[in-house]
């Protein structure tokens, strides 16, 4: 019984609710961390000029080279490709929302 609930409750935790894009300028990466050392970053979308609490939305990335990318883009207009979790594991990053590809906007 607990194996089975321990094989649910993992899935329920990484269980994709949405997908999808979102375009901004990016203005944060970073590794961060005590005991899991994730990838932390935060878009500041179009539409506003100052940033603020609902102008700015924070993603995680798991992906090393996906954030060695995103460390290229600093300060330049990117689409980011994400995946939106239902509670995502400690390890995974600080929000559910999991970036795994980044291509900038010419």
């Amino acid at each position: 019984v607990g194996l089975l609930f321990s094989i649910g409750y993992y899935f329920y935790r990484t269980y994709t609710i949405s997908e999808g894009t979102r375009t901004g300028v990016l203005f944060k990466i970073s590794k961060k961390g005590v005991m899991f050392k994730t990838y932390e970053g935060q878009l500041h979308l179009g539409g506003s000029t100052i940033l603020t609490p609902q102008s700015t939305w924070n993603f995680s990335v798991k992906n090393d080279e996906v954030y060695q990318q995103a460390q290229q883009f600093d300060g330049k207009n990117i689409k980011v490709y994400y995946h939106e979790l239902i509670d995502a594991f400690p390890w995974q990053g600080d929000t559910d929302y999991i970036v795994y590809k980044v291509e900038p906007i010419q």
